[in-house]
C-alpha cells in the first residue's frame, strides 16, 4: 500500500513508520503525482531552507507534477515563486504583518471572540469548530482586508473545496476558484475608486523605490493571505482545543497559569499543526537525503508533521507538553518560505483559547469515546467538527473541583 493512503486517516502513525525506515520515501500523492515526502526532522529543517528545491513549477520534469491550474491572476503568489521575484513581493507586502499591526489588531480579535461566546450563551453543547474556531478567523482576516461582511459566508464554501475537495461534486474546486477570482477582481476595482483603512487598499497603494504589485501580484496576494490567513488559524484553534481537552493535565496547569499561554500556542503547532506537508518542492538538480539521492525533476513533500514528531528534536513527540523546549518547530516554515502571518496567527489562536477558558471553566468533549472527525485532507489537518459541552459555571458536585484563578 502506498504510504499516502494512510496519511489522511491516521498521520503519525504512518509517519512513525516512515521515519523510522528511511530518511525519503517515493509516494503517490491523491492527486496522482508520484512525489518523494520527507519525514525526519534535520532532513526536513534543511530542505525547508535548501535553494536547490524550488517553488516554481516550470522546474518540475514534464509529466512528473499535474497539479490544480489556478488562473494566472491567482497563481503569481509567494507559495510558487523563488528569489528574486519572492523576495520583492515579501518585502512590499512584509509591512502589513509587522509586530505592531499585529499588536494594534488584539484588542477588535478580542472583541470578536467574545461576541461569538456571548451568541452560545451560559451553557449547552456545540460543534466549536463551526460556531467559534471558523468565524474568528474569518471576521478578523476580511476585516483585515477589507472584505464586506455580507460576502463573508462564502469563503467557507470556497476553501472548504480547496482543501479538502468533495468526490462527489468534482466540479466544485473550479467553481470555488471562479468564485474567488470573480470576487476579488470586483473588491479590488472598488478599493481603487475608493481607499478605506485595510490591507488591500495599503496593497494598491505600497511602493518601494518606485516599485510596486502588479494587477495579478496583487489578486494573488488577496487570495493568499485570505486562503492561507483564514484556513491555518481556524486548524490551529480548532487543534489547540482538542488538544487540551485530551490532556486534562495540560488544561489544569494552563488554567492555573496563565502565563503559560504563548508558549502553549508553540506546541499546539507543534503537537498538531495546521499542515500535514509544507508546499511542494522541486529539485532543481540531485539532491540527496541519507543514502536516498532525489534525482532533478522530481516533486518533493516536506511532512511537517512528520518532522514536528521526530524523537530525535522531540522527546515524548506525542505528547502535548505545554513547557516543553518548542524551539525550531516546523509548524509555520522554515526559511525564507516562513509563513508571514505567523504573528497574526499566533494572536489569535492565544486569544481564542484564553477567552474560551475564561468565559466556561466546564468545558469538555460531547463525544469523549469518538475518533475526532477530520478534514479529508492530505495537506490541510483540520477538525471537520469539534462537539462540545460548555458552561460559564462549574458544577458544585465536580470531582477535584478547584478555586484557582482561570484564565
Amino acid at each position: 500500500m502506498d504510504p499516502a493512503d494512510g496519511l489522511i486517516a491516521s498521520p503519525h502513525d504512518v509517519n512513525r513508520r516512515l521515519r523510522e525506515s528511511a530518511p525519503v520515501h517515493r509516494i503517490t500523492g491523491t492527486d496522482g503525482n508520484p512525489a518523494w515526502l520527507v519525514t525526519r526532522y534535520e532532513d526536513a529543517r534543511r530542505a525547508l531552507a535548501d535553494p536547490r528545491l524550488s517553488l516554481d513549477k516550470r522546474h518540475a520534469t514534464p509529466g512528473n507534477y499535474r497539479g490544480f491550474a489556478l488562473p494566472p491572476a491567482l497563481d503569481a503568489n509567494l507559495l510558487n515563486m523563488d528569489p528574486p521575484d519572492h523576495t520583492r513581493i515579501r518585502r512590499l507586502v512584509a509591512r502589513a504583518f509587522t509586530p505592531r499591526r499585529v499588536e494594534q489588531l488584539r484588542p477588535p480579535i478580542r472583541r470578536t471572540a467574545d461576541r461569538l461566546l456571548d451568541a452560545l450563551g451560559p451553557h449547552g453543547t456545540t460543534d466549536l469548530v463551526a460556531s467559534y474556531a471558523a468565524p474568528l478567523p474569518i471576521t478578523v482576516i476580511c476585516d483585515l482586508l477589507g472584505v464586506p461582511e455580507d460576502h463573508r459566508r462564502d469563503f467557507r464554501v470556497w476553501t472548504d473545496s480547496l482543501v479538502a475537495p468533495d468526490p462527489a461534486r468534482p466540479q466544485a474546486a473550479k467553481e470555488a476558484v471562479a468564485g474567488l477570482l470573480g470576487f476579488f477582481t470586483d473588491l479590488l476595482a472598488a478599493k481603487r475608486k475608493e481607499r478605506a483603512d485595510d490591507l488591500l487598499s495599503d496593497l494598491i497603494a505600497v511602493r518601494e523605490e518606485g516599485d510596486r504589485l502588479g494587477e495579478d501580484e496583487l489578486m494573488s496576494l488577496a487570495f493568499l493571505i485570505l486562503f492561507a490567513g483564514y484556513e491555518n488559524t481556524v486548524q490551529l484553534i480548532g487543534n489547540a482545543v482538542l488538544g487540551l481537552l485530551n490532556h486534562p493535565d495540560q488544561l489544569a496547569a494552563l488554567r492555573a497559569d496563565p502565563a503559560l499561554l504563548p508558549a502553549a500556542v508553540e506546541e499546539f503547532a507543534r503537537h498538531e499543526g495546521p499542515a500535514l506537508l509544507a508546499i511542494r518542492r522541486f529539485t532543481t538538480e540531485d539532491v540527496t537525503f541519507g543514502e536516498v539521492t532525489v534525482p532533478a525533476g522530481e516533486t518533493v513533500l516536506v511532512s511537517l508533521a512528520a518532522a514536528n514528531r521526530d524523537p530525535a528534536r522531540f522527546p515524548e513527540p506525542d505528547r502535548l507538553l505545554l513547557d516543553r523546549d518548542t524551539s525550531g518547530h516546523l509548524a509555520l516554515g522554515h526559511g525564507i518560505h516562513y509563513c508571514l502571518g505567523a504573528p497574526l496567527a499566533r494572536a489569535e489562536t492565544e486569544i481564542a483559547v484564553a477567552a474560551l477558558l475564561e468565559r466556561f471553566p466546564e468545558l469538555a468533549l460531547d463525544e469523549p469515546d469518538s475518533e475526532p472527525r477530520w478534514r479529508a485532507s492530505l495537506r490541510a489537518r483540520g477538525l471537520a467538527a469539534l462537539p462540545v459541552t460548555y458552561a460559564t459555571q462549574r458544577r458544585t458536585d465536580a470531582p477535584h473541583r478547584r478555586t484557582e484563578k482561570i484564565l
